[in-house]
């Protein structure tokens, strides 16, 4: 689990101390601007854990891409 906090964080450009004491969508809102991904973030909340799961693998992949071109 710390793993997956580390990742959603840096994805979300934030600290694993705020994702863990967030209490409402106002505070998320302040901090994310892109408000279409703020939304999706809320429907990813609401899906089961092996969907979840794939939606981080995902992102993750997709991190690990952009940062391998960003090398080359």
């Amino acid at each position: 689990m710390p793993g997956d906090l580390k990742k959603l964080s840096a994805t979300l450009d934030t600290t694993i101390d705020y994702l863990m004491n967030v209490s409402n969508d106002e505070v998320v809102s302040a901090q994310l601007t892109d408000k279409e991904l703020l939304s999706q973030f809320w429907e990813v909340e609401k899906l089961d854990q092996q969907d979840k799961q794939l939606i981080k693998t995902f992102i993750d992949a997709f991190l690990t891409k952009r940062k391998i071109q960003q090398l080359a």
